[in-house]
């Protein structure tokens, strides 16, 4: 018996989740990864998402002057998903609703990978709330 991408989406979508898929605002059709940052997702109207990237170099010299907690490092040691070093851009979020989420799973376009550590997440959380681009 298979389980509905609902009932799967529901059940993982915590605050570290992290979710594998395609965004069709980025210039890259390919998958990226995406890291839920609520507390609480399945309570708040939107689901807050940050997408880390291995163009470390090219996000610190677009983002140069911003607060350096807002660009926050994670090694293939910290986030073991990852297979390079990779920088998460604080200064931009994505909100979806559940419902996105779940059309990706059911089209095949999404794919479940491990929680990130707590600890991680939050400094991530630090680095969007410290951010002058992100309305609060």
């Amino acid at each position: 018996m298979e389980i509905p991408p609902e009932v799967v989406i529901r059940a993982t979508i915590k605050t570290g989740a992290v979710f594998y898929f395609p965004e069709e605002t980025l210039t890259s059709s390919d998958p990226h990864f995406f890291i839920v940052l609520n507390v609480d997702p399945l309570a708040d109207e939107a689901i807050v998402l940050v997408c880390p990237t291995s163009q470390i170099n090219k996000v610190k010299h677009r983002y140069r002057d911003c607060p350096r907690e807002t660009l926050v490092l994670v090694t293939p040691d910290e986030y073991p998903d990852f297979s390079v070093h990779s920088i998460v851009d604080c200064n931009v979020v994505w909100e979806k609703d559940v419902s996105e989420l779940v059309q990706k799973l059911s089209d095949g376009e999404l794919q479940l990978k491990e929680r990130m550590e707590a600890s991680i997440v939050e400094t991530i959380r630090q680095g969007v709330l410290a951010s002058p681009r992100i309305e609060r």
